[in-house]
């Protein structure tokens, strides 16, 4: 009973084992499906990624290549282009050389033939002459000697009494002419200024800079123009450029800037803002010592550092030519000495000399007489009372308050009326005079008309009974606006119309 059970258990044991093999084996043989099956889809999807990546690669290798051959082609046409249009260009100079060789052949030929022309007519001047020796029987020499002294037996009485008259006369016109050629020297030496007082002249190494000067479609003169404020004026003139402008500093700001470009040779929108703001600097520091120089030199202390600056830019003023800060510094040491003179106030005098003018710095962008400019700055910082009254009455705007006025009136006139101090000529000073006084004569109630001051002021008498006083102030409108149309002149022009009532009456 024992051995049954155990060969049974024995035997199911057996079964179990088997069993179980068998079981695993399939099992092992199912997983080893499954996962080359899984090999084969990964293996399958790489090899279609594979295939997409190569895919995409050959088609934009394709179109590279395309793109490529496309850029050759466009590169080969404007080559083609290029030597298209070089070969047109070759040919018209070779064209143009050709024409140039047979123009100089041909002006080749005509100087020879007027060589020979010239030749042929010196020869037959030659042999005529030879020919008119022949027959008179004297060469050119003798027939003149002899003619010299038939004439002199003939008429040596009137030639005698003609030297005399000559040799009197000629004393008297030696003396004609050495007047004349020195009124000629004079005059040559004192020619109008009207230009030079808004314009400035800049020299040229050539004509060639010109263009440089313009620029591209002019945008070098435009930013020239822009940056300084001034009109350049580039014209046929030979080696030549104009700076026009109003205000003489800007002008000389202009011209720094200008020459600094030419003598650079680099001109071009930048380098001409970084040279005018050089020039603005080395102007403003010349303004600065021409004021303080012009301080030491008339020892006048204590100004304010803006009124110095403002006497400084009178370098750069002319009144007719004189310059204006030379001007004041000579009616300063002329006040102070006549000042010393007659007893005056030396100090306010030669202060007053100085600052006389000072509204001439800023008269060109302030409306105004350079009188009534000037008063308003000495006022502003703070200058003496008594230099202000001196200055305010130096062209008779406005009454003597003292002395001190008097003597700046008779410097100022001396120093501008001296000989070669202003530089206009008789003839312009009577025109321009002449035409102010016709201008108010033309119109209808004036009873004479008197330009005074140099022509800075026009005084008009009219008739009382044919002008009432509304129509003297519309005349003097009228007048002032005439001017402003018709004539050019520096600063301004006072216009007075006077109208005044007589009442004549004698007791018998």
């Amino acid at each position: 009973m024992d051995l049954i059970t155990i060969f049974l258990l024995a035997l199911a044991f057996g079964g179990g084992a088997a069993a179980g093999y068998f079981a695993r084996q399939a099992i092992a043989k199912k997983r080893a499906g499954t996962i080359e099956k899984n090999i084969a889809g990964k293996l399958a999807k790489a090899k279609a990624e594979a295939q997409k990546v190569q895919d995409e690669a050959q088609a934009k290798a394709q179109k590279m290549l395309d793109d490529s051959h496309q850029e050759i082609a466009r590169r080969q046409k404007e080559i083609a282009k290029t030597e298209t249009l070089i070969l047109k260009r070759e040919s018209n100079l070779e064209q143009k050389i050709a024409a140039f060789e047979t123009e100089e052949n041909e002006l080749r030929e005509k100087v020879q033939k007027l060589k020979l022309l010239k030749e042929n007519l010196e020869e037959l001047h030659r042999r005529t002459m030879e020919g008119l020796e022949r027959v008179a029987g004297l060469t050119k020499d003798e027939a003149l000697r002899e003619l010299m002294e038939v004439l002199e037996k003939e008429h040596a009485r009137n030639l005698l009494e003609k030297t005399r008259r000559l040799e009197s006369e000629g004393i008297d016109g030696f003396r004609q002419r050495a007047r004349e050629i020195l009124t000629q020297a004079i005059q040559k030496f004192a020619l109008s200024q009207a230009q030079e007082i808004t314009t400035s002249v800049v020299s040229l190494p050539s004509d060639d800079i010109k263009g440089r000067i313009i620029g591209k479609e002019g945008r070098n003169i435009r930013a020239l123009e822009r940056l300084t404020g001034v009109e350049i004026i580039v014209d046929e003139t030979p080696e030549t450029v104009v700076i026009s402008g109003f205000d003489p500093t800007r002008r000389q700001i202009a011209k720094i800037a200008l020459e600094k470009l030419i003598q650079d040779s680099r001109i071009q929108p930048a380098r001409i803002e970084e040279t005018v703001k050089i020039a603005q600097e080395e102007i403003a520091a010349k303004i600065k010592e021409a004021g303080e120089q012009a301080c030491y030199d008339t020892n006048v202390v204590g100004l304010n550092p803006r009124l110095v600056q403002l006497l400084g830019r009178l370098k750069y003023r002319t009144s007719y030519g004189q310059n204006a800060l030379l001007h004041s510094v000579e009616v300063s040491h002329l006040a102070a000495a006549i000042a010393a003179e007659v007893g005056a106030n030396v100090k306010v005098a030669r202060k007053a000399g100085l600052l006389h003018d000072i509204g001439k710095s800023v008269d060109q962008q302030i409306e105004g007489t350079h009188v009534e400019i000037g008063v308003k700055i000495l006022e502003k910082f703070n200058v003496e009372p008594e230099v202000v009254v001196a200055v305010r009455s130096h062209h008779e705007d406005f009454p003597y308050e003292g002395v001190e006025g008097m003597i700046v009136q008779a410097a100022d006139q001396i120093s501008g009326a001296r000989p070669g101090a202003r530089k206009d000529t008789v003839e312009n000073y009577l025109k321009r005079l002449g035409e102010l006084e016709g201008i108010a004569k033309s119109f209808e109630g004036v009873e004479k008309a008197w330009a005074l001051q140099a022509g800075r002021e026009i005084r008009v008498f009219v008739r009382p009974k044919e002008i009432d006083d509304w129509q003297a102030q519309k005349m003097a409108k009228e007048i002032a606006g005439r001017i402003e149309e018709e004539l050019r002149y520096p600063g301004e022009i006072k216009v007075n119309v006077i109208r005044e009532t007589r009442v004549t009456e004698y007791a018998r």
